[in-house]
């Protein structure tokens, strides 16, 4: 599964797309709060184990992949009531309508309803900043989105690196802002089409 596009990478897309090319392509990656948190938050779901809570079966870590997009990747639960599963994944920031989340929970449900049979309308993201489930139904918009999304950034690890994005909040968030140089790139390309 050399050439799947891992699930983490395609939310990486979304966020940004010079930040995709840089970790999934050249293979970049640096630390930061946000990481470092984020880690120490999976601590407790970072093990292959399956729970019982109640009429809930929840299985922890799972490896998901679908051959028809070329995705593949672990998701950190599914939950399993009455037949009907539920994607679960775990954030470690706060609740809104992220679609870099949305596209990876969403690719992550393709691979399941592909690998099972089964139709999966909705997951969840636990946000841990709010200590809440947000419920993400998976609509017929999300899907194609999602599959665009996928497709894109396939081809995108094919060509060269993008313009770093123009969103200061997300860059300066961003761990690999030291690599990526948003800000002085911007400031170059000014100088160079304004001589």
């Amino acid at each position: 599964m050399e050439d799947y596009l891992p699930l983490a990478y395609l939310n990486a897309w979304e966020y940004c797309p010079r930040r995709f090319y840089l970790e999934y392509v050249l293979g970049e990656m640096e630390d930061n709060e946000h990481i470092i948190l984020g880690r120490h938050l999976h601590r407790n779901i970072d093990e292959e184990i399956v729970i019982t809570e109640g009429a809930t079966i929840i299985h922890q870590q799972q490896w998901v992949w679908s051959e028809r997009l070329k995705i593949a990747g672990i998701i950190d639960a599914v939950e399993e009531t009455d037949g009907q599963l539920v994607p679960v994944e775990y954030k470690k920031g706060k609740m809104a309508q992220h679609l870099n989340d949305h596209f990876q929970l969403c690719g992550a449900a393709l691979c399941l309803e592909e690998r099972t049979g089964r139709s999966i309308t909705y997951g969840e993201i636990f946000y841990h900043s709010n200590r809440r489930r947000q419920t993400v139904a998976f609509t017929q918009e999300l899907r194609k989105a999602t599959e665009n999304a996928i497709a894109l950034a396939q081809i995108a690890a094919t060509r060269a690196m993008p313009a770093p994005i123009d969103n200061t909040k997300k860059c300066q968030s961003c761990s690999l802002q030291r690599i990526c140089l948003p800000f002085e790139v911007k400031v170059l390309r000014t100088i160079s089409t304004n001589p």
